[in-house]
């Protein structure tokens, strides 16, 4: 265990960056393990052969000696080996410990690196709007959500992907969440240990549904309640007269209280039935379910006061949640064996069995149907916060943002950045907005960064409502509710044209921004109405703005009409930025880098150019 706290620990006391300090602790696991497994399949080749070697010495020992001494020298090998069995499970134990730390390690290291083959694919999540993660890439495939989702649980992912894809922040859990993952920042042994412990009993996702499940049957508690005295008595009297027909030339009156107790049976089947199906669906989950409360009880909560809050529940609790749990779970692997056809027959005909583990079931249920709804909660939010804690570890220089109603300007950050880009590509820019009604047009040539910049700042505001810390060294806003048009698309079936659906998703926003709400809104515009001719586009366009500036929310709008860069001219509350880029060698060249005013220049016929089509056009035109 010392040497175990040794390896989850050594990322935090390594000097070196996270990404170096994973790979040298991948190549340290490597090492560790390659030794251990020589030894195991040493160990196997030892229990076979001390096997053979009994077997034959025993028969030698019985030919030319006696049976004594042959039983002797088996029951001495079959010691032998059943000391071999234990020293070989305790080893491939922590070899299978190692192996799932060392694939945690490296996957962290594919985090980092956007390795997004080396990354499970994204699991199936429900939501009810779509268009926000469709416009910011926050969910699917080398997504923000594939990249953070380290949970356990169905419901872990799905409560990640939900918090991460909220276009409204819930204000009061925002600050809560924060501070958990604020304390498991540091606790890399808690989040891996959690991971570990899970996935050391399965490696299936946990289904807490399965577990809940299980206290909305409904139970026939009043029946159970003189059934099970009944069908004892039948049973009592079916043993009584066997034995006295068996040894006592007693008539075989047993056969009619049997027949008596097989159609009482049968009369309660269905509700027998009803509980114990209800018993084995839940048998699958309670494993898995109560390795991480048994962890969650022991674990330290040292200088983790919120963490510690969260956890309530199961610390210094009587009864231990775990025990509880641990008799549940008794129960049903004490009817799963009426699974087999033969048992089942055996186990009631000699005792009330199923009436009897029935009606155990319905009073543990009934002892913890007020406690396990809460626990269930508290570990599939727990998953969650351990995925958003990790990725501020992955990033400790990752800033948590602070959202105040009374920040001044509404928006400032530093150094922001995109996550989905890799690092040695990324690029930052710092970004302010002084006040509510402010429009910002952004404005550049094609490939410049102006939709980069537009889904950096959504992406970044997502992560800030789901609790996590953000891609920049300082980030302070206004809570704001989020709206994107970004990746408008047409669609067949509902008979919408690409224009008509971006009409349809700028009419939303308008009616976002005017209703009446406690949070204002910051929306984000990628080419506006694109899907029209130049001159509707620009009358258009400018109409839309106008009717943006001064309204109760903040917003960015990049296009390539470089005419509506005007609108500041006569309006303080527009203000202009842009995207540069040059020619070298031959080659466009881009820094991604946001500077005040208009673009100077546009690039789509150098584009053209360099690409070899056509460009040239009569004198005059």
């Amino acid at each position: 265990m010392s040497n175990l706290r040794t390896l989850v620990s050594a990322r935090d006391k390594s000097p070196v960056s996270n990404l170096q300090s994973l790979a040298f602790q991948i190549e340290r696991l490597s090492k560790r393990l390659r030794p251990l497994e020589q030894q195991s399949n040493r160990i196997a080749l030892l229990r076979l052969a001390i096997v053979l070697l009994g077997i034959l010495d025993a028969i030698l020992a019985a030919l030319f000696f006696n049976s004594a001494l042959a039983w002797l020298v088996f029951a001495f090998s079959l010691f032998v080996f059943l000391v071999l069995v234990f020293l070989h499970r305790r080893l491939e134990n922590w070899i299978e410990t190692l192996t799932l730390l060392r694939a945690l390690k490296s996957d962290q290291r594919a985090r980092m690196l956007l390795d997004w083959e080396s990354l499970p694919p994204p699991r199936p999540i429900e939501l009810k709007d779509k268009s926000l993660a469709l416009d910011l890439d926050l969910t699917g495939y080398r997504s923000l959500h594939q990249l953070l989702d380290t949970t356990v649980s169905r419901h872990g992912t799905q409560l990640l992907a939900e918090w991460l894809t909220s276009s409204r922040p819930d204000t009061n859990a925002l600050g809560a969440r924060q501070n958990i993952v604020r304390e498991l920042k540091p606790r890399a042994r808690f989040r891996e240990r959690f991971w570990l412990t899970y996935r050391r009993v399965l490696k299936r996702e946990l289904e807490g549904d399965n577990l809940l499940d299980w206290l909305k049957t409904e139970f026939p508690a009043a029946r159970l309640r003189w059934t099970l005295p009944v069908a004892a008595l039948l049973v009592a009297i079916n043993l009584l007269l066997f034995i006295l027909w068996q040894y006592f030339s007693f008539p075989p009156w047993f056969i009619l209280s049997l027949v008596a107790y097989a159609a009482f049976y049968y009369w309660n089947q269905k509700e027998l039935e009803t509980i114990l199906s209800a018993v084995v669906r839940v048998n699958a989950e309670l494993e898995k379910f109560r390795a991480l409360v048994e962890y969650l009880e022991r674990a330290s909560y040292r200088n983790a006061p919120h963490l510690a809050e969260l956890c309530a529940p199961f610390v210094n609790k009587s009864p231990v949640p775990s025990q509880e749990l641990r008799r549940v779970q008794w129960i049903t692997a004490a009817v799963g064996l009426r699974n087999n056809p033969l048992w089942s027959v055996l186990l009631n005909v000699i005792s009330p069995w199923d009436f009897l583990f029935a009606a155990l079931a319905a009073r543990e249920r009934e002892n913890i149907a007020h406690v396990l709804p809460e626990w269930v909660r508290v570990v599939h939010e727990l998953d969650a916060l351990i995925a958003l804690g990790n990725f501020a570890a992955l990033h400790p220089d990752a800033a948590f943002p602070e959202l105040r109603a009374d920040i001044s300007p509404a928006l400032h950050v530093e150094n922001l950045a995109h996550p989905l880009i890799r690092a040695d590509a990324r690029v930052a820019n710092d970004f302010e907005i002084q006040e509510l009604g402010q429009v910002d047009i952004l404005t550049g040539s094609n490939m410049a960064g102006k939709s980069t910049f537009l889904k950096t700042v959504g992406i970044n505001f997502c992560l800030a409502h789901a609790g996590a810390p953000v891609m920049a060294s300082q980030f302070f806003a206004q809570p704001f509710r989020l709206h994107t048009c970004i990746r408008i698309t047409d669609s067949i079936l509902d008979g919408f044209s690409y224009f008509y659906a971006e009409v349809k998703c700028l009419k939303t926003l308008l009616q976002d921004l005017q209703r009446d709400d406690e949070l204002p809104l910051l929306y984000l515009i990628d080419e506006i109405f694109r899907g029209t001719n130049n001159r509707e586009r620009l009358i258009g366009s400018r109409a839309y703005i106008q009717a943006l500036l001064g309204a109760r929310g903040i917003g960015l709008i990049a296009t390539h009409d470089l005419e509506l860069a005007h609108l500041a001219d006569n309006n303080s509350r527009a203000r202009n930025y842009h995207f540069r880029d040059e020619v070298r060698d031959g080659k466009l060249v881009f820094d991604y880098l946001l500077r005040a005013g208009p673009s100077p220049t546009t690039n789509a016929l150098k584009i053209m150019e360099l690409e070899g089509l056509p460009i040239k056009v009569k004198s005059g035109e």
